[in-house]
């Protein structure tokens, strides 16, 4: 199921998308400020950010700043704006869409419908010997079919995403179990049979932080 970081600080608004992703089977996270958007950024992963231009605390322009300074998550800018300054700034920075307000909660939904289904073809990550397949939930190393369960896919498939970079352990945990206040334990032990069933796998830890999948070797 797709997650959806929908970052509006108008409470009617924010609440009438929020319900409209969930009427079309979407996870939603709702956050009111720019700072709150980089938080749950940071907490967590998403397969797309409905971002406001006009926000509290942070402004939505550095918001996308900022996320794409570890991330080509899509985002779709929705605002009141619709000068060309503000509109080239956001495509240079690479959104997915442009929605200026008031706008039509249904055609948003297609709009987001839209953007999802082209992220689809790009159903597969490399990273060296790594290849996982988003489609079908496999995983393939040096050419060989791995046997992982739900979980270690779930992990993988999060390093993954944002490879090379790093991916907290509070991240992990939010995104797989949906909560960071997990058992430390089950995570590494999540981690330590990924690094078993495939062995060489570039998968480095960050002492105190998290884990980064690619890039240097361990």
């Amino acid at each position: 199921m797709y997650r959806i970081l929908v970052v509006e600080d108008d409470t009617t608004i924010n609440q009438v998308i929020c319900e409209f992703l969930k009427e079309s089977n979407y996870q939603v996270k709702p956050v009111f400020d720019g700072g709150e958007a980089l938080r749950a950024f940071a907490e967590e992963s998403f397969d797309l950010v409905i971002l406001d231009m006009m926000l509290p605390t942070i402004n939505g322009l550095d918001v996308l700043k900022e996320i794409r300074k570890s991330s080509q998550v899509p985002v779709m800018i929705l605002t009141a704006l619709d000068d060309e300054y503000t509109q080239l700034v956001s495509f240079n920075h690479l959104i997915s869409d442009y929605v200026t307000k008031p706008f039509s909660p249904l055609i948003l939904v297609k709009r987001i419908e839209n953007i999802l289904r082209r992220q689809v073809v790009v159903s597969e990550i490399t990273i060296g010997d790594l290849q996982v397949i988003l489609e079908d939930c496999t995983v393939y190393w040096k050419g060989e079919k791995m046997t992982l369960t739900k979980k270690e896919f779930e992990i993988l498939q999060a390093l993954a995403k944002r490879k090379t970079h790093l991916v907290t352990r509070d991240q992990l945990m939010n995104t797989i179990w949906g909560y960071s206040e997990l058992d430390s334990r089950v995570l590494d032990n999540h981690i330590k049979n990924i690094r078993k069933k495939i062995p060489g796998l570039p998968l480095k830890t960050i002492t105190g932080m998290g884990y980064k999948l690619g890039g240097d070797e361990e």
